[in-house]
């Protein structure tokens, strides 16, 4: 299962019905908790994430609506007797934060915090196993800030039945093909396996842009994904006060997953100062139809 839940979709501060940014990402068995507003572990209780699978968190920029609930979740973690390790990747400073705030509580954390900073000369692939890959890449906003593309790998390759037939390759060795491997038959020849398979298919993506002015620097980035999250803080006629604060209105959103050429947009990070929210979707479908608002407790499948 590959599938993002909304915990948190409001900026700057929260309401009495909306949470700052937060995401869980499913990736099969393994969660990946996307930013950490205040409040996010109430939010994580209250839709019934399961905090056992939580591998790694991302956080992308240290504004605090973006990471303010990360120390409560860290010190909750241990005291419901977490003890597989957890691996953060964030801005470097994040780590002296997280570091002085355990020491002048006095608290330690019953499990391994690793930490991983984000650096933008270092763009790219951050992590990487057997069925996920995520990668970081800048945005443009008021202090350093990412977004992040986290792909589902299918390594797998399909066999081609008939080709493996006249080369004779037994089924029992199919698995072996699909890792890849050559076979080597009793008459000597070598049957080279992209003879009888052909590559895995493409994964599925999904770009979480974070915090940023419009900019097409970020297209190469988004292009193709199959769900792209970008933020609207402000509706189309406040276009220049987030030009000044660095921030995108429905229509940029929706501009940009047109022109990346994405499957499917889902936009947040409203502005406190709305207390609705459809006209953000009356401004962004007619220019992207396949456009969704992060509601807080929805999960969407990719």
């Amino acid at each position: 299962m590959f599938a993002v839940t909304i915990l948190g979709n409001n900026s700057a501060i929260p309401t009495l019905d909306r949470h700052p940014t937060a995401q869980i990402v499913t990736c099969n068995d393994q969660l990946l908790l996307v930013d950490c507003g205040e409040g996010t572990q109430l939010q994580i209780a209250r839709y019934k994430i399961k905090r056992s699978r939580l591998r790694y968190i991302f956080i992308s920029h240290l504004h605090g609506d973006h990471y303010f609930g990360l120390i409560g979740l860290l010190n909750s973690l241990s005291l419901l007797g977490r003890i597989d390790p957890l691996t953060v990747y964030a801005p470097p400073e994040l780590e002296t934060i997280l570091l002085l705030q355990l020491e002048c509580s006095g608290t330690t954390l019953h499990f391994e915090l690793q930490f991983v900073p984000l650096i933008a000369e270092n763009q790219g692939v951050i992590l990487e196993d057997k069925e996920l890959r995520v990668s970081f890449f800048p945005t443009r906003h008021r202090i350093p800030c990412y977004g992040f593309i986290i792909e589902m790998q299918k390594r797998k390759r399909k066999i081609i039945p008939e080709q493996a037939r006249a080369y004779e390759i037994p089924a029992a060795y199919f698995s072996q093909l699909q890792d890849g491997a050559d076979y080597q038959r009793k008459d000597g020849l070598l049957v080279k396996n992209d003879w009888v398979t052909l590559p895995p298919p493409l994964g599925k993506r999904y770009v979480y842009c974070a915090d940023t002015i419009y900019t097409e620097d970020l297209l190469p980035f988004a292009e193709k994904a199959d769900l792209l999250y970008h933020e609207t803080t402000y509706l189309n006629n406040l276009a220049e006060r987030a030009a000044e604060r660095y921030h995108s209105t429905s229509v940029q959103a929706a501009t940009l997953a047109l022109k990346a050429g994405v499957k499917r947009l889902i936009i947040g990070h409203f502005s406190s100062k709305y207390t609705e929210l459809e006209p953000f979707l009356e401004e962004s479908r007619p220019v992207f139809p396949d456009t969704d608002l992060a509601i807080e407790g929805a999960t969407y499948i990719i």
